[in-house]
């Protein structure tokens, strides 16, 4: 029997251990993720009124489910939890599906202010991340300014632009419901650098901003013929020709003076956050003008946009994980076709899946040939592998070194705590905030 660890639960790790039990039935898989809850980004980085996305737990759910496969929530890889030398010890094989944990900054002068945040932070906040913070995202915000013109990009500027009747459903915390509910902001702007044909958002999200109520959505003819491609985008692949059709019906259509409003900005540049009163008040952008080779070059010329909240959402990396190689350059783990590179060979029982292998490119459903590609190269190694002695079962010995694991049952026992704090707040499934309720729920439905 082959033991195999996979480290992260989001779908790169719940498809890698779908593909290992469904190819070979002599495979047993322990999926171990540093939080008490699985799921990874779709449980806490779809947007909360994403319903059908956030449905894919369902699909995540029947793979951790299986006989063959044991969710050990709360179980941390690497420096103060269970290190990689340690991993390599208690399985045959280990697959680092650990996803790009960090966002790419700016890098201008100012975006140290407070009030100046990744999107990811935000977005941790309101999906009642165990680690975010409540920084006071929206005290005395009238006007925020989102860099990135990508589909998180799109998400965060629509949360804030959303009710309390389109919220209230949802599974965000309280607290964040409450601050958004009553939030003040009335004046969003969504930042590219380069044009409209070659913004990342996709033509759905894009819409969706067009249904917003009491919300305007704002473009400038002018800065979008700026676009070759959006005076001709004839040329142009389908995704992005349809996001040129919709900008062209919003340009044509006189906003109707609601109390919000989008205003979707391109060829701009971030130069600076200014400071206003110690906290970023406004932000600096460079008019950019196509290069005729795909990207933008500088025109010196500039434009200030007022924002109490600015949130950066420019792309994701992948961060190094102590005793595991790491390329810096491309944030991902070195590797060939998924099993890890160390010094440029192959180091035997070490794998990766997902962005950390391919860096952070594509949706959801990319994860899963790029799963079964590592599965396969795993299986391959097989009979090598197995020839290693590991214990009959790690988790006994997890156990005698401290490691106390959230199984199954515990994430069952948070399921029903969430439904409960929902019902007693006259909503759906609430989700607990924070790490310290999450394990009291897990161990108080298994005593």
């Amino acid at each position: 029997m082959l033991r195999v660890a996979v480290v992260g639960s989001g779908p790169s790790g719940c498809y890698t251990a779908q593909s290992l039990v469904q190819l070979d039935s002599d495979v047993r898989v322990d999926v171990l993720d540093r939080l008490p809850c699985p799921y990874g980004l779709v449980r806490y980085g779809v947007a909360p009124d994403h319903e059908k996305i956030k449905s894919l737990q369902n699909n995540l759910r029947a793979v951790l489910e299986h006989d063959r496969v044991r969710f050990l929530g709360g179980v941390q890889a690497g420096p103060g939890g269970v290190t990689v030398p340690r991993l390599r010890q208690l399985y045959h094989a280990v697959v680092y599906c650990l996803g790009a944990a960090t966002d790419r900054r700016l890098g201008i002068p100012g975006e140290d202010l407070p009030g100046s945040w990744s999107a990811t932070q935000f977005v941790a906040w309101y999906s009642a991340h165990p680690d975010a913070v409540d920084a006071g995202f929206l005290r005395d915000t009238r006007s925020a300014v989102v860099v990135g013109v990508g589909n998180v990009a799109v998400d965060v500027t629509r949360m804030l632009a959303r009710g309390p009747a389109e919220l209230t459903p949802t599974d965000m915390p309280q607290a964040a419901l409450t601050t958004l509910v009553d939030s003040r902001v009335t004046e969003i702007h969504m930042v590219g650098r380069r044009g409209p044909s070659q913004a990342r958002f996709t033509t759905k999200e894009l819409r969706e901003l067009g249904t917003l109520p009491e919300t305007d959505v704002v473009v400038d003819p002018a800065e979008l013929a700026l676009d070759p491609g959006y005076t001709d985008p004839s040329a142009l692949p389908a995704p992005q020709r349809r996001n040129v059709e919709v900008l062209r019906g919003w340009a044509r259509t006189p906003p109707k003076g609601a109390p919000r409003r989008i205003h979707l900005r391109f060829f701009l540049r971030p130069a600076e956050l200014i400071a206003e009163r110690g906290h970023v008040g406004a932000a600096r952008f460079e008019r950019t003008a196509p290069d005729g080779h795909g990207g933008v070059t500088g025109t010196g010329r500039h434009e200030v946009i007022e924002g109490q909240l600015v949130l950066r959402s420019v792309g994701y990396r992948g961060v190094p994980l102590e005793d595991l190689p790491f390329d810096p350059v491309t944030g991902t783990v070195p590797n060939l076709s998924g099993r890890v590179l160390r010094e440029g060979a192959v180091a035997p029982g070490e794998y990766v899946a997902g962005w950390i292998k391919r860096g952070p490119t594509g949706v959801i459903g990319t994860n899963r040939p790029c799963a079964k590609e590592t599965a396969t190269s795993l299986l391959e190694d097989a009979p090598a592998l197995a020839a290693k002695t590991v214990p009959a079962d790690p988790l006994p010995v997890l156990r005698t070194e401290g490691v106390d694991p959230v199984e199954w049952a515990g994430w069952l026992s948070i399921e029903r705590a969430e439904a409960a704090l929902g019902a007693s707040l006259g909503r759906g499934v609430v989700k607990l905030p924070d790490r310290q309720s999450l394990l009291e729920a897990a161990r108080a439905g298994i005593r």
